[in-house]
């Protein structure tokens, strides 16, 4: 017999720890299912936008993370930190090519409504094709324009990429994590973990929910 785990993603499309952490999510869901092919996942993604203060056309990327952080050193740190842990889910990123820091609220409503006219195979692939949009081809993922091509590389129809277009400004209302940043993931609507966690670690926790679901994990 069947049952299911439900996660709860909550991400931002600009933070880098959310495509690792992403990477984990996936690891950790294939050993699930080679441990336990009757069980389920279905996850449901909720976008956060961190930076709502960033106008709409964005701001110059590294003169945000000089800002942010104080100086050139801190942000050479901290990038490498981000690049090594990247490169050990096989992610490469390339700060140097990212020109600028985007307002994400179209993106997150876009994805948001992709979500509700397609199915989880569509609306991950198109999830990947927007983290990649912006980490690996450095594209503008606040111009509706760009997000348009983007679903049209995923495989979406005309008629769907038109319906889910409709992202006026200031509609979307951002996810909350109660503080807790993001990734942040939440099991069966209990057990919640924040960060960009090992795959063993969640899968940990997934067998945690689904012994306390009351069946054995």
């Amino acid at each position: 017999m069947s049952r299911q785990l439900s996660i709860d993603v909550f991400f931002e499309f600009i933070c880098p720890w959310c495509l690792i952490g992403k990477r984990q999510l996936q690891v950790a869901i294939q050993k699930l299912n080679r441990s336990h092919p009757d069980v389920e996942v279905v996850l449901n993604w909720k976008g956060v936008q961190l930076l709502t203060q960033i106008p709409a056309d964005g701001i110059p990327f590294q003169a945000f993370y000089l800002q942010r952080l104080g100086s050139s050193v801190a942000v050479r740190m901290r990038q490498a930190q981000v690049r090594q842990a990247a490169g050990m889910v096989g992610v490469e990123i390339d700060f140097e090519k990212i020109p600028r820091m985007p307002n994400t609220a179209k993106a997150h409503q876009f994805f948001k409504n992709a979500l509700e006219m397609s199915n989880p195979i569509q609306a991950d692939r198109l999830l990947e094709g927007l983290f990649s949009a912006y980490f690996h081809h450095s594209e503008n993922i606040s111009d509706i324009a760009v997000l348009q091509k983007i679903a049209t590389y995923c495989g979406f129809e005309e008629d769907a990429i038109a319906r889910i277009s409709d992202v006026p400004d200031h509609l979307f209302i951002s996810a909350d994590t109660g503080g807790k940043g993001v990734p942040y993931f939440v099991f069966d609507g209990g057990f919640a973990m924040a960060g960009a966690q090992p795959a063993d670690v969640l899968y940990k926790a997934m067998l945690e929910a689904l012994a306390a679901q009351g069946q054995p994990a």
